[in-house]
């Protein structure tokens, strides 16, 4: 295994703690990250409210619990996050709820800007964009994937938005995140169940 990646899984995070921890930053009027704006503030609570909605009401389909269920590998899913970051609130739900579906995932969370080397080894066309999920086969060591920061279908709404565009504005922001709540999750639900079978094919044969 990476040296960078064993040492932030060292100081990584079980789901539970996670979510523990935004609950705290809410009660302090706070945020993870280095920049602690009132912005990014205002983010956390609201993803904190999102997180609590998807952990309640978010449901897999068949075919991803059955791909996730005959997984046989021991697996680590590391997962970069931020509080603030409002993609990160959707799709977290969503991977921690595959991961209770088998025992031999052990899904672990880190902080952007408390794990630069570990960011800066899993970037996105450049950019340290977050969440990121990194699937590692506890066995070999390998990264055998990784996923994010957006489902498919977010990922080509944005950059069809840049290209005409060149940045998001906060109406296309806004428009991102209705498409979350209407899509409830199913987008994501798709793509990790296509990685699942890529990394393991048997799995979905």
């Amino acid at each position: 295994m990476d040296i960078i990646i064993e040492k932030s899984l060292k100081h990584s995070m079980t789901y539970q703690e996670y979510r523990d921890l935004l609950k705290q930053l809410v009660e302090n009027k706070s945020t993870t990250g280095f920049e602690k704006t009132e912005t990014n503030i205002n983010y956390t609570k609201l993803n904190d409210r999102r997180m609590n909605r998807w952990d309640k009401t978010l449901k897999l389909d068949y075919q991803a619990i059955e791909a996730t269920q005959r997984l046989h590998d021991h697996v680590t899913w590391l997962v970069i996050v931020e509080s603030w970051c409002g993609d990160a609130a959707h799709v977290l739900p969503v991977i921690n709820k595959l991961a209770n579906e088998n025992k031999n995932i052990d899904l672990r969370i880190v902080l952007r800007d408390e794990n630069e080397d570990l960011m800066n080894l899993f970037l996105t066309d450049g950019t340290r964009s977050i969440p990121k999920l990194i699937m590692i086969n506890d066995f070999t060591g390998e990264v055998t994937e990784t996923y994010g920061p957006r489902p498919t279908i977010a990922t080509n709404m944005v950059n069809e938005y840049k290209a005409k565009h060149g940045k998001l504005s906060p109406e296309f922001k806004e428009d991102l995140q209705r498409w979350y709540n209407h899509n409830k999750g199913k987008n994501i639900i798709e793509d990790l169940t296509k990685m699942l079978c890529g990394v393991e094919p048997s799995i979905c044969q």
